[in-house]
């Protein structure tokens, strides 16, 4: 199997005035190509500075991410801010949709704002893969918060990024929601051969991945 994340002895601690918070703490983690894992650990164990580090939106003190063999923290800014829009997909606990934008403008804005073309067709089997097609023109507030998560969801596969980062992402959801949007989540990335790193403190979504990795203090367990 291909490995497409690679993080060696990553590093990075905060002082939160009082002491130092060692929110990574030398952590080493594989994953291949495909793989669905779920990152699991109490609040404040470190699990979503993990996710940011991950998907470059955070620096470490020290150690390497390296994505489809790429150290990401050897680039500068601008060159990290390209790569995280075309290599890897987002999906947070709060949408984080733009509410002037209907559902279809939502989904392609990364393509967008990298100046490519968007695959009509695949953004289209996207939508209709998680049933918001007849909803394309729909602007968020007239959305429930799982379908506004579906598009959250169709956001981040519709780069087709190397990597989908998701950070409690159905946090804000009731029971059969969370599992309509996980399931949808899960097929989606197995359909467009994508590889899915979810952060959950719900075991039941963890059970469903095929590897589950417990973060404590910063360190994987």
């Amino acid at each position: 199997m291909t490995m497409i994340l690679r993080i060696r002895d990553l590093v990075k601690h905060y002082d939160d005035g009082n002491s130092i918070v060692k929110a990574v703490d030398h952590v080493d983690l594989d994953v291949h190509q495909g793989e669905f894992v779920a990152i699991v650990g109490k609040s404040g164990s470190g699990k979503s500075t993990l996710l940011n580090l991950i998907g470059g939106l955070d620096r470490p003190d020290a150690g390497e991410v390296l994505v489809e063999g790429k150290n990401i923290y050897r680039m500068k800014d601008e060159q990290l801010a390209v790569f995280r829009r075309q290599k890897v997909g987002f999906v947070f606990q709060n949408y984080n949709l733009i509410p002037s934008l209907n559902v279809w403008e939502n989904v392609v804005l990364p393509i967008g704002l990298d100046n490519r073309k968007v695959n009509v067709a695949f953004v289209e089997d996207l939508l209709k893969t998680i049933g918001l097609l007849d909803r394309k023109d729909a602007l968020p507030s007239m959305l429930s918060g799982g379908q506004q998560q579906r598009v959250a969801i169709a956001r981040a596969i519709a780069s087709q990024p190397a990597i989908v980062l998701a950070d409690e992402p159905t946090g804000n959801l009731d029971t059969k929601t969370e599992l309509e949007v996980m399931t949808l989540l899960k097929s989606s990335v197995e359909k467009f051969g994508q590889t899915l790193i979810v952060i959950t403190h719900d075991e039941g979504i963890a059970q469903t991945a095929d590897r589950i990795i417990h973060i404590e203090d910063g360190q994987v367990v």
